[in-house]
């Protein structure tokens, strides 16, 4: 079953760009640390061979997973969705019942998510509870400190 990672178009270019960096730049300055490490000598008790071969296989492994991502992404035109229900690319303003503490969190992605700019994940418990809700409503959400009750205050997109 493939597994589709909705994108906005700003984070599927931003992807796309550290995937183009890692194919040339970070290729070519593995295989120059290779080389390096390779005429210093005898390869068999050569630690700084083997770590820039571990490094190779890192940024192997990394460029394979953007590669996966991208090719199973999804980029959304946030201009074709409503706003009446939280959905991904949702701005949502939601009020903490116990607290009375507003915070507005942007739904977007995985590869998207960002704390520091209140840009949280779809699949994240907020996330995942916040997930179909109106304006109004009220969504009981399990997180790890327990079950948190947040109202559904507005709804944008953008």
């Amino acid at each position: 079953m493939v597994n589709y990672t909705y994108l906005t178009q700003g984070g599927y270019d931003k992807l796309k760009a550290e995937l183009d960096e890692l194919k040339s730049t970070g290729r070519r300055e593995a295989a120059h640390a290779i080389s390096e490490a390779r005429a210093q000598g005898d390869l068999s008790e050569n630690a700084e061979y083997d770590a820039a071969k571990n490094a190779q296989g890192m940024l192997e492994l990394k460029i394979s997973e953007l590669e996966t991502i991208l090719s199973n992404a999804r980029v959304i035109d946030e201009s074709q969705l409503d706003d009446s229900k939280v959905a991904i690319l949702s701005n949502v303003t939601i009020q903490n019942l116990k607290t009375g503490k507003e915070m507005t969190y942007k739904l977007v992605s995985e590869t998207e998510a960002d704390a520091k700019l209140m840009k949280i994940s779809v699949t994240s418990p907020i996330g995942h509870g916040l997930l179909g809700k109106e304006k109004g409503d009220v969504a009981e959400i399990q997180t790890p400190a327990g079950v948190m009750k947040f109202k559904v205050v507005n709804i944008t997109i953008g």
